[in-house]
């Protein structure tokens, strides 16, 4: 029997465990093997659980439990996420995790770690919550040369930008909405600002090119400057205006990883994922290009892809080399944002003396698309002698 332990119990962490012995007969015949949650560990009581006799406060119990082959970290944060993970891992326990800040900030450590100790650390739920995509970019698609990815990663300023563009909201509106929904924070900071889904891409582009991307070294741009007449003039212009993270080789092989608001065209279909729905396009050689959509957060949703690595973890006795990458003090391979090429968004004064064509004018300004590419640092510098309010790249093949 696997016998796997739970660290935390908030909603991905209650969720958990709650899926497992909603579906217990369906995932251990997935695992070929019987399979129970032996502890849960939080700081907190619950004395209405009904688990209430696999709680545990001290980690100390999972990390000397010599059962315990599998740990589902589900804390979130750097810490004592990281000094636990690590920990199991050094022990010989295979760790799956939905924390995407701790994967981000220190996936090459805890990768070395699970390699030493030949088990295994999993973390499919940290990008795209229910979406599989860890697995099929190291498995799936592993024939192909990917020099590509870009995706809506958030459901957060998705859904803000969906209500912005059907609605009419005002960024603030759409914000206010999403919070008492239950989409956002509080403190939504982490969302609006791009720093959730800088941290995905983070992770994304480490799988992909081999080396350790850390979130310090990628742009990083929210959508808490889009203004409502910056949607329904892209839309005009046959566009929708999306948070996206990207992350793609240039022509020298260095790679360059953004998180910014950009112009989808409506022909792409990342044009039409709406709400909190959160979609990635993988573009390769063999494949052109193929998307995974879906849900990209929640309780039970982020429980799945817990879980599904919980399975793959209770599989395998050895390292699976193919989900790994290395440290990179040198942080040379990574293209500045000044280098990106694209077309541009401006928003200019309607009454600029600048000769533009196919424009549209309304009562905020005047908005048009670059019929070339401009380098980021170009298009910069044209905003700034344009006076342009608002420019974003398209996103383009």
């Amino acid at each position: 029997m696997i016998k796997f332990a739970v660290l935390g119990y908030g909603v991905v962490g209650s969720g958990v465990v709650e899926l497992f012995y909603k579906n217990k007969k369906s995932i251990e015949k997935h695992a070929g093997c019987e399979m129970d949650i032996k502890y849960i560990v939080d700081i907190r009581d619950f004395p209405d659980s009904p688990y209430k006799d696999k709680f545990t406060k001290d980690f100390s119990d999972v990390l000397n439990d010599p059962e315990i082959s599998v740990v589902a970290e589900c804390m979130g944060g750097t810490e004592p996420a990281f000094t636990f993970v690590k920990s199991a891992l050094d022990s010989g326990k295979s760790v799956a995790t939905s924390n995407k800040e701790l994967v981000a900030a220190k996936g090459d450590i805890l990768l070395e770690s699970a390699r030493k100790q030949n088990c295994n650390f999993f973390f499919e739920a940290s990008v795209g919550g229910a979406i599989p995509i860890i697995r099929p970019l190291h498995r799936c698609l592993a024939a192909n040369d990917i020099n590509a990815v870009a995706g809506i990663l958030n459901g957060t300023t998705n859904f803000i930008l969906t209500k912005m563009y059907t609605e009419g909201m005002a960024f603030s509106e759409a914000l206010e909405l999403a919070q008492n929904l239950g989409y956002a924070e509080k403190d939504p900071t982490a969302d609006v600002e791009g720093h959730d889904a800088c941290r995905k891409i983070c992770i994304i582009s480490s799988l992909v090119f081999g080396k350790h991307v850390y979130p310090e070294n990628v742009y990083t741009k929210g959508i808490s400057e889009i203004e409502l007449c910056d949607v329904a003039s892209a839309d005009v212009l046959g566009h929708s205006v999306k948070l996206v993270a990207s992350v793609k080789r240039i022509g020298d092989g260095r790679i360059l990883p953004v998180v910014m608001p950009m112009l989808v065209p409506h022909e792409n279909i990342m044009s039409g994922v709406s709400d909190v729905f959160n979609a990635v396009l993988v573009y390769g050689d063999g494949i052109d290009k193929t998307m995974f959509y879906g849900r990209g957060a929640g309780k039970l949703p982020t429980a799945s892809a817990v879980l599904g690595d919980v399975i793959e973890a209770s599989k395998h006795n050895v390292t699976v080399f193919s989900q790994t990458w290395t440290s990179s003090e040198d942080r040379s391979f990574i293209a500045p944002v000044d280098e990106l090429s694209a077309k541009w968004y401006f928003r200019i004064p309607a009454d600029s003396a600048c000769d533009v064509e196919d424009s549209y004018c309304d009562e905020n300004g005047r908005s048009f698309i670059t019929k070339e590419n401009l380098t980021f640092a170009q298009a910069k510098k044209t905003a700034e002698e344009l006076n342009a309010s608002a420019f974003m790249p398209v996103l383009g093949e």
